[in-house]
């Protein structure tokens, strides 16, 4: 049954089925309903006019016997005196119910009815009752039994208080209600049959771009071509918007992958220069001992940690590392990170203010100290670190009086190994890590990293990253 229905086209087949069939089995027992009540109505409609003609002529008639009870199979009438004896009754009546009175002849003398003696000793209180009961019941008439509709009225006249029994048949209700019952029954499942039908080939047609994606994407995971794309239906509903997020998805991808594929192509050409020198001089050394260059070789000893160190926080990055909750006074961070370098061959002054931000210490030290080494590289005489608080913002900046960065490479330094200066070599200028791991952090602690031109004329960065003290308040 779950394979039967494990389809989107199956379900919505039967789930239109069900309502449509919900809905006609309501709508028909509302029809059969308000059918039956209609013709019911009209026959207790028949009933009461028959029973009021005999009432009227009550008022009129010498005796009983002159009644012009109806001889209509149809509307079968009784009428009873105030003691509950019958007075008068349709001819052929053979057997009543529902009236309360179930004898079909009358008592002898009209079952001591009186009589009117024709001297116009008429009651002052005749009348006729304009509320009429009705109820349901059945009579034989001329051996032929049926169902009936029975209107009772009562009269006042100078014989007495009667009250008329008329009855009207509800054959042509039953009939009328049978046919529709019937006509139900032969057309719902007809109905049905088409509701299903179409839905089925609606839905068919409606998921056939669906199908188109699924084979789609199919081939592209068999073929590991992201260049790829699943077809984007001419439509404007779900399904288009679905091929156009599948196709952004795989562009995003596609993006991603190229770029770790650079990435490892990169980090594997900076990786080679350090370990190609360091074997160099290592297999000089081995050879003729008094040539070997032990500084330099642990300047690419170090060169190629620092590398390893900046390659290894770059994949946590890429991985979704996120910064830790602990609270940094800038002020206080800046000048215990200044503290510790050695190797600066510019001086650098300090401007600190106390701003606070939450994040990873370490995270924030390898930005700062990567600002710094950059300024260092590019600084003719001077670098200055500032920290100061900016409303909800707390803000770094280093600056350096070196030549600046030009405005249309102010967001490409911020890319992995990039490097601007190709004169340089790579010994002094680095792998091109050091600004694509502050912008990384940066963003990843809620912050910015731009350049702009520093009032001394070189490059000026500026870290902003939010204040906790703000987001509180």
């Amino acid at each position: 049954m779950s394979r039967l229905f494990g389809s989107v086209r199956a379900r919505a087949t039967l789930g239109a089925s069900l309502v449509v069939a919900l809905a006609l089995v309501a709508a028909g027992a509302a029809v059969l309903l308000s059918l039956r009540t209609n013709l019911t109505d009209q026959a207790g409609s028949r009933a009461d006019s028959a029973a009021r003609k005999v009432a009227s002529q009550l008022l009129t008639v010498r005796s009983f016997g002159d009644l012009d009870l109806p001889d209509d199979d149809d509307q079968p009438v009784q009428v009873v005196d105030s003691d509950g004896r019958l007075v008068a009754a349709t001819e052929d009546l053979q057997k009543i119910s529902g009236t309360g009175v179930d004898q079909v002849r009358p008592g002898r003398g009209g079952a001591g009815a009186k009589e009117d003696d024709g001297d116009g000793g008429d009651r002052e209180d005749e009348e006729i009752d304009d509320d009429t009961k009705y109820t349901n019941g059945s009579a034989t008439i001329d051996g032929e039994s049926a169902e009936y509709r029975f209107a009772a009225v009562e009269v006042s006249s100078a014989k007495g208080d009667f009250t008329v029994y008329a009855g009207s048949s509800l054959a042509s209700e039953k009939s009328a209600v049978s046919t529709a019952l019937t006509s139900m029954l032969i057309g719902f499942p007809l109905l049905l049959a088409v509701v299903a039908g179409v839905t089925w080939l609606v839905t068919r047609r409606a998921l056939r771009p669906v199908a188109a994606i699924t084979a789609e994407m199919s081939a592209i995971t068999a073929s590991e071509d992201l260049a790829r794309r699943v077809p984007e239906p001419d439509t404007h509903d779900e399904i288009a918007r679905l091929a156009r997020t599948t196709n952004e998805t795989l562009t995003a991808l596609q993006t991603s992958v190229e770029r770790q594929r650079r990435f490892v192509a990169d980090a594997s050409h900076e990786l080679r220069s350090p370990i190609a020198s360091l074997r160099t001089q290592l297999e000089v050394g081995a050879a003729h001992p008094e040539l070997l260059d032990v500084d330099g070789a642990v300047e690419d000893t170090v060169r190629l940690q620092e590398l390893a160190a900046d390659l290894l926080l770059l994949a946590r990055l890429d991985a979704g590392e996120k910064p830790g909750a602990g609270r940094v006074d800038l002020a206080a961070f800046a000048r215990e990170e200044l503290s510790q370098r050695t190797r600066d061959h510019v001086e650098v002054h300090a401007d600190l203010k106390s701003a606070e931000v939450a994040g990873s210490r370490g995270q924030l030290a390898r930005v700062l100290n990567n600002l710094l080494n950059n300024a260092q590289r590019h600084a003719h005489s001077r670098v200055t670190v500032t920290t100061r608080s900016d409303g909800a913002w707390a803000v770094l900046e280093v600056a350096d009086d070196g030549s600046g960065v030009p405005e249309s490479e102010r967001e490409r330094i911020f890319e992995r190994f990039v490097r601007l200066d190709d004169a340089r070599t790579r010994d002094e200028g680095g792998a091109g890590l050091g600004l694509a791991i502050a912008r990384d952090v940066a963003v990843r602690h809620g912050g910015t990293l731009k350049v702009r031109e520093a009032p001394s004329g070189g490059a000026l960065f500026e870290l902003r990253l939010p204040s906790p003290q703000s987001s509180a308040e």
